[in-house]
């Protein structure tokens, strides 16, 4: 209860400090209002995650009270574009789950002839990256440590590090889409950014970032595969995981594979059917899981309530839209504009500079607190440099890519991360030590945003 207490006055303290420098450095009584109210939601939801949905509540409601905001402007900052198409997403994903689809696609890509331990680190890396990349981080990761732990189990190895390959994979394929982690809706949102510029730009850097992952982790688990495959071959690899995963593809499972690869079509030609129409930038992608959801909804019309009520995270989606309000309400408020100008001032005129300065601050911060925090934060901040007359594409690139490789830095980085070490506590009792994780998490982290920033700087296609 003490540390509790310790924690309240810490975070109000930090708060009202962040608010007081926020004034003393030139911003106006709002500004520093808006500053300090922002700051009481990330630190509340770093130091009390459970509670975060309250502290979100009550510092919406102290800038309404002070006239920070108003109602008007709650409606429009709230990202109301971004809930739904999660939403509707949520409702498509409770689908996919209800029928098998992970298990079974989970069950096809395992079964490789001839599997040894390093094929199997290798295809748990694919797998978790491609379904990150297609159907969020948290629902992929949720099926791969099952897939993980079954094995390991029968295989009397330890599960440590092939579920640490898994995440860092995870959180690298949530970069490559649009699906793959809400900060990507949210950019493409705010940046006018579409799924065919994520395909073209993040995909084939996220695949170089696996490709070097991949290779540091192989030589870090060197022992842990080693053993892995002297257990495979003492008890006939194949058969027996044919047996353990085998997943059969019925008719449900058949037409919700339909269902989902119609959704995915119609999302990555929503910038040319959008042309077409005359429609505003993202309104297809936005509409088009919202229509599908609407059918899935009428075709399981029993489960229906069930895909809305268990499978849509509301508690979640609450926080993001009062979080979106607040950091709405940084931009309203001109401090956004205001702390845009001293990093230029900072930075100069050395736009490569500024492209590092965003890539590292996301790639450190989004270690440390959840990434939709992070760049929650940052948009107003990107958005008000917009207002200087600078290409805004490269820094919307290296947000993206910081608040997603930066997770894999430690173990609270992502959500990804979280999930996965809880299942691995709950199922089996085992925990992961904070410097076990960060020794690899590091590794992998700065590499991956050392290739980032490379490609961002010296890759004319990225400008």
């Amino acid at each position: 209860m003490k540390n509790s207490y310790l924690k309240l006055f810490s975070l109000f303290l930090l708060s009202f400090f962040l608010g007081a420098f926020a004034r003393f450095s030139g911003m106006n009584a709002q500004q520093s209002l808006s500053i300090s109210i922002f700051s009481a939601s990330i630190l509340g939801s770093l130091f009390f995650w459970d509670l975060r949905l309250s502290f979100a509540f009550i510092g919406t409601a102290v800038l309404l009270i002070t006239n920070t905001i108003d109602l008007e402007r709650v409606i429009e900052f709230s990202s109301l574009e971004v809930i739904l198409f999660l939403v509707g997403m949520m409702v498509v994903i409770g689908l996919l789950k209800d029928s098998g689809v992970f298990s079974w696609m989970v069950s096809l890509i395992l079964r490789v002839p001839k599997l040894t331990g390093k094929k199997f680190a290798l295809f748990i890396a694919l797998v978790s990256f491609m379904l990150a990349s297609i159907v969020s981080e948290v629902i992929s990761i949720i099926f791969i440590v099952a897939a993980i732990l079954e094995i390991c189990d029968y295989f009397e190895t330890d599960p440590v590090p092939f579920i640490i390959i898994s995440v860092l994979a995870t959180n690298i394929g949530s970069a490559a889409t649009v699906l793959g982690n809400p900060i990507g809706i949210l950019i493409a949102s705010k940046s006018g950014l579409t799924f065919e510029d994520f395909i073209a730009k993040a995909l084939p850097l996220t695949v170089v970032c696996l490709i070097a992952t991949i290779a540091i982790s192989l030589f870090w688990y060197r022992k842990s595969i080693k053993s892995l495959n002297e257990q495979m071959q003492k008890y006939g690899a194949n058969d027996i995981l044919v047996k353990l995963i085998s997943v059969p593809a019925d008719k449900n499972l058949r037409i919700s594979l339909g269902v989902f690869g119609v959704m995915l079509l119609f999302i990555s030609l929503h910038h040319r059917i959008e042309t077409i129409l005359g429609l505003t930038s993202n309104t297809i992608l936005l509409a088009v899981p919202l229509i599908t959801s609407g059918f899935v909804m009428i075709w399981k019309h029993r489960r229906a309530r069930k895909f809305i009520e268990q499978d849509v995270e509301w508690w979640t989606l609450l926080f993001f839209l009062l979080l979106f309000v607040q950091a709405g309400t940084l931009k309203y408020t001109g401090a956004t504009v205001f702390i845009a100008q001293r990093i230029l001032e900072v930075t100069g005129n050395n736009f490569n500079l500024l492209i590092a300065s965003v890539l590292w601050i996301s790639t450190i911060g989004s270690s440390i607190l959840d990434n939709v925090v992070l760049v929650a934060a940052f948009i107003p901040v990107v958005q008000g440099i917009h207002g200087l007359n600078i290409n805004l594409q490269p820094l919307w690139w290296a947000l993206l890519f910081g608040g997603c490789l930066g997770g894999n830095i430690t173990l609270i980085g992502s959500t990804a991360n979280i999930v996965a070490i809880g299942i691995l506590e709950k199922e089996r009792r085992i925990k992961i030590s904070f410097f076990a994780w960060f020794r690899i998490g590091l590794v992998v982290g700065l590499t991956t945003t050392l290739i980032v920033m490379a490609a961002l700087i010296f890759l004319p296609f990225y400008r």
